[in-house]
């Protein structure tokens, strides 16, 4: 069984239907869980104060914010390849929910920070880079809204996209690249396997992260498939004009 099969709209739909309930179910008790373990269940930090506690907000919407631009490049590029409407429709489908992400990181990241570094904002690589990451986001959505012809829509979109996800990598890496800066090193690093956040911590974390993937696939396929509708309503409308 191919994965290509679910290029087809009416076979994705089917899908999504019946994945989507168990989605919402497992994003609500996973995000519920690790917010209220992490805000309720853990103390102090001994440095930090209650502050620390927005890691389990701010840490998994930075991580989103990231990914679902990586997803929106992924399927940009298949549609750029393989010219499957659903993937163009799916990444047209993600950028909100990215950039609301990114806005709730940016936010949380400045509640963070005053207390901890006596500003709101600093122009750290990190932050910057996550700055041009939002408005990246933005230009995405306008761009969308701005084009007539879908598939120029598409076309354009997805090469925005492309130029996009450079500072997706520079959001994830920019403290890697540049030592100076006030944004701490990653509190997860896959890569090196190691970490900087405390067993106390840690659990509740990954709870709470694991939410905010569920939540994203969850919100990602309810909107794909709003498209694909909009969509299929459009072309049947235009087709009844011409009838006429």
């Amino acid at each position: 069984m191919s994965i290509w099969q679910y290029a087809n709209p009416v076979k994705f739909l089917a899908l999504s239907e019946r994945v989507q309930p168990v989605l919402w179910v497992l994003a609500a008790a996973s995000v519920i869980t690790g917010l209220v373990w992490g805000f309720f269940g853990t103390p102090d930090d001994y440095r930090q104060g209650s502050t620390v506690k927005i890691i389990f907000i701010h840490v998994p919407s930075a991580m989103m914010a990231i990914n679902a631009w990586v997803m929106m490049l992924v399927t940009s590029l298949i549609w750029l390849i393989r010219r499957h409407h659903v993937s163009a429709l799916a990444a047209k489908a993600a950028a909100p929910v990215g950039m609301v992400m990114t806005v709730i990181a940016l936010i949380t990241g400045a509640l963070w920070g005053q207390p901890m570094w006596g500003t709101w904002w600093a122009w750290d690589p990190r932050l910057t880079s996550f700055l041009i990451l939002f408005l990246f986001y933005l230009g995405y959505i306008a761009l969308w809204a701005a084009i007539e012809d879908p598939d120029t829509a598409a076309d354009l979109t997805s090469i925005l996209c492309l130029v996009g996800s450079v500072f997706a990598l520079l959001s994830r890496y920019a403290v890697r690249f540049w030592n100076q800066g006030l944004h701490q090193g990653t509190s997860v690093p896959v890569a090196t396997g190691g970490r900087t956040v405390d067993d106390t911590f840690f659990v509740p974390l990954l709870i709470s992260m694991a939410g905010f993937v569920l939540l994203f696939l969850a919100l990602v396929l309810y909107r794909t498939g709003t498209e694909i509708r909009t969509r299929r309503a459009a072309a049947l409308l235009a087709r009844a004009e011409r009838n006429l």
